[in-house]
């Protein structure tokens, strides 16, 4: 299970928090709204705490209706963040909301094992993702929407794994929790013509070669 986080504070204190257990990571983010209106200590802090995280998120780039505004300075920490080597050895799960070319081209470009969660824009841009090796994350809110539909039956298998987005993402009228990930997977068993079980392996592979990919090996 990986909790992702929205700036370096908040990473450090669920950190606390949670302690030491085992199949439980904090991922150290900079969510971009929050990035919009940071200073460059905010950012020197993320930097120097990226070296102890073992997964990054969430970061990345929102132009949006609400970060639009803060466009130019969320490239700028994007950006930063990229351009740390580190990034290259660790699992990145990235928001990409209202700017998704402008996100998968710097991704690509940095050559980042990045995940793409709750995926919303364009489908002409999937593909382009796809080249750059990118993966997307689905959680129980997408395969209730309509509007990812398409998205959902273009992905190829070999290129998915689960989220919940908790608590900002609903199962039904309560927020999403880690066991609703099951009905997540059942669906996409029917989309994907296997059976549970085997889409339920077919995950636990993507999520082995991203680790490897990212240069950390797979649980044991």
């Amino acid at each position: 299970m990986i909790a992702v986080t929205e700036d370096p504070g908040k990473y450090r204190l669920l950190r606390t928090r949670l302690g030491r257990r085992n199949g439980v990571d904090v991922a150290l983010g900079f969510h971009p709204l929050r990035a919009g209106g940071a200073s460059p200590n905010d950012l020197a802090r993320f930097l120097r705490l990226l070296p102890q995280a073992k997964w990054i998120g969430e970061i990345g780039l929102d132009f949006s209706r609400t970060g639009a505004a803060t466009r130019k300075q969320q490239i700028r920490v994007f950006e930063a963040i990229l351009a740390d080597p580190q990034l290259r050895t660790r699992p990145v799960t990235v928001h990409s909301r209202g700017a998704e070319p402008e996100t998968i081209t710097r991704l690509a470009q940095a050559h980042v094992p990045a995940i793409l969660h709750w995926y919303t824009g364009p489908l002409s841009a999937v593909d382009d993702a796809l080249a750059a090796g990118l993966w997307f994350s689905i959680n129980p809110a997408m395969i209730r929407s309509k509007k990812a539909v398409p998205l959902l039956q273009r992905l190829p298998p070999q290129r998915v794994l689960l989220e919940t987005d908790g608590p900002f993402a609903r199962s039904g009228s309560r927020p999403a929790v880690p066991s609703d990930v099951l009905g997540t997977l059942d669906h996409l068993a029917r989309l994907w013509g296997m059976s549970t079980d085997e889409a339920r392996k077919a995950i636990a592979q993507n999520e082995q070669r991203l680790r490897c990919t990212a240069g950390e090996p797979p649980p044991a």
